[in-house]
């Protein structure tokens, strides 16, 4: 919650200069002192669903399906569009995601705006 506001870019992975939905993530994996390797040179559009949780799961994530219940810190995978996928992190009363249309990172309050095509939940260790 504390980066919403903090400007959308594409490939962002600074709060200071810009993040988009991974980078999102990675900035709250690294808060919660999980390491993981964020990927690099993806398109805004593109990629299924297969590819996403490939690499969820190599950062310690285990895959959910869409009907499962939501916990909060769960990172949600959804599609805007036939051509887009979007992560997003469940929190208390909504979701916080970086959102492109709007230009930077925000609190979606309530239920998922997209139909929710996965969960992935961090796996204790």
């Amino acid at each position: 919650m504390t980066i919403c506001g903090t400007d959308f870019r594409l490939h962002g992975r600074d709060a200071e200069y810009g993040l988009d939905c991974i980078g999102l993530v990675a900035q709250c994996l690294g808060a919660a002192d999980v390491a993981c390797a964020v990927p690099t040179g993806y398109s805004i559009r593109g990629g299924s669903v297969e590819q996403i949780a490939e690499v969820m799961t190599l950062a310690g994530f285990a895959a959910l399906p869409h009907d499962e219940p939501l916990c909060d810190g769960d990172i949600v995978l959804v599609r805007p569009s036939p051509i887009q996928w979007h992560l997003m992190v469940k929190t208390e009363g909504g979701f916080v995601h970086a959102h492109a249309g709007f230009g930077h990172v925000v609190f979606t309050p309530g239920g998922a705006p997209w139909p929710i095509e996965n969960i992935f939940r961090i796996l204790e260790g």
